[in-house]
């Protein structure tokens, strides 16, 4: 759906984010963007200046004449813009008190506050970008890691978007000819070609969602990143290893059992991985009320985390606590992580090999840092087979919604496929068909709905 600008009244909010810095931007959007602006701006004529150009002036107060600051303002005029619309931007200098002062001359001068998220609310409404597209930017500031940021580019082109377009295609080409068939038959088995014509296109499209939700797990993780959760003892080297991963001295580390109390929880990339990762209290039996409120969270995070790193301790016999820890994590994703290689081992590395039941082990020495790099490479492997950086240019499913719609669109299928193994007449089957086209056009917007679109760009950042 394209609209007009006519039908958008003009927005403004500052699109950097709050404190003090450098520079400050308040963004400007909407048909009489230039307007708003030449009310404040003291410089070159704007009616006059070339689209996308910067230009050199000041921002005065209209009721006062008073000088508020020196800015650079960005002319962008409409088809070529973010929005579709005008847009000036208008570049001051990075304080709190100045970027707000402009932000309310510009209210208070023909704008209103934008809503978070209206100004690529209003690119998607223009026909600038699709819904899939529209997502993407905010996956793309929120990256973590490169390999996420790259996924997020890969979906703000278009990549997936263009691919959920040809299936939509497809579909629409068959079911047109199943209209055509069936209203002017020219053979006596139009039924049999029809039901054939059908089959074939929902098993191909079939395939190619199965194949594009393969990447879903992985996409998953390079959005939202991996809950990864080191758990053990107390003093067997929790702490010591977050840091070690973090590269700086987050988590207090001493010899004292029991020093971390409760959940710690910081993001790490590890070989292009964003690792969601939780340090938590030591597991054991207490009486502290303060720790046991920490242990209770430790066991919560096991539950959750899509990831273990079982942490024992090298340089002393397996306990009966290890044993329960190894007995708790058993169905989940884990690594057994036997540190304090530094010290002399006392643990029976067979048993332990015994019980993690052909799941990773490896040893390290987290105060020496030794190993780190063999638990980095292995986490990768884990989560993707290939390599990281394999599949970089390839298309990645890395939205939720996204995948909930790939699957009823995938089960629309099968349902299609059933329905003329059980000789249901090709009218009826056309229907599940047709639910697939429709569940493929939510993903790029093609078909939405109002309370959906408004959902999804509330949870932009403001100015954006």
């Amino acid at each position: 759906m394209v609209l007009t600008t006519t039908e958008f009244d003009t927005i403004a909010a500052i699109s950097t984010p709050p404190g003090e810095g450098g520079i400050s931007i308040i963004r400007i959007s909407g048909e009489e963007a230039l307007d708003v602006a030449k009310k404040l701006y003291r410089g070159k004529d704007l009616d006059k200046v070339a689209s996308n150009t910067i230009n050199y002036g000041h921002i005065i107060d209209p009721d006062t004449n008073e000088e508020v600051d020196e800015v650079m303002l960005s002319v962008m005029r409409a088809p070529h813009t973010y929005t579709e619309e005008d847009i000036v931007e208008i570049n001051c200098h990075g304080g709190i008190v100045a970027t707000n002062r402009i932000l309310q001359l510009a209210l208070s001068h023909g704008a209103r506050m934008a809503e978070p998220g209206e100004f690529t609310k209003r690119a998607f409404l223009n026909g600038r970008i699709d819904l899939s597209q529209s997502e993407a930017v905010m996956d793309l500031i929120e990256a973590k890691t490169d390999r996420s940021m790259k996924a997020a580019i890969n979906q703000l082109d278009g990549n997936l978007s263009h691919l959920i377009k040809h299936l939509r295609q497809d579909i629409l080409d068959v079911l047109a000819q199943v209209e055509v068939n069936i209203d002017y038959p020219e053979y006596d088995d139009v039924e049999t070609m029809t039901s054939k014509l059908l089959r074939e296109k929902a098993t191909d499209v079939h395939a190619r969602i199965v194949q594009l939700l393969k990447t879903a797990k992985q996409g998953k993780i390079l959005r939202e990143g991996l809950a990864t959760s080191i758990i053990g003892r107390p003093n067997v080297g929790k702490s010591s290893l977050l840091n070690n991963l973090l590269h700086e001295d987050k988590a207090i580390v001493t010899d004292v059992p029991g020093t971390t109390r409760d959940v710690l929880e910081e993001y790490v990339n590890v070989r292009g991985v964003p690792l969601k990762l939780v340090d938590t209290a030591g597991i054991r039996d207490t009486t502290d009320k303060v720790e046991k409120i920490g242990v209770d969270r430790s066991r919560k995070a096991i539950n959750s985390a899509d990831l273990v790193l079982l942490v024992l301790n090298a340089s002393e016999p397996l306990t009966d606590e290890d044993k329960k820890l190894l007995s708790a994590t058993q169905d989940k994703q884990r690594i057994i992580i036997l540190n304090k290689t530094d010290l002399p081992t006392k643990i029976d590395q067979d048993q332990i090999k015994s019980l993690a039941d052909g799941q990773n082990v490896i040893s390290t020495s987290a105060i020496k840092a030794d190993g780190l790099t063999q638990l980095e490479e292995l986490i990768a492997k884990m989560f993707f087979d290939e390599g990281i950086e394999s599949s970089q240019n390839d298309i990645m499913v890395t939205n939720a919604r996204h995948i909930g719609l790939l699957n009823q669109a995938k089960q629309a299928l099968e349902d299609v496929v059933k329905g003329l193994d059980d000789g249901m007449p090709v009218d009826l089957v056309q229907i599940d068909m047709t639910r697939c086209w429709d569940f493929l056009g939510e993903i790029t917007g093609d078909s939405y709905q109002d309370e959906l679109i408004d959902q999804l760009f509330s949870q932009f950042c403001l100015g954006k």
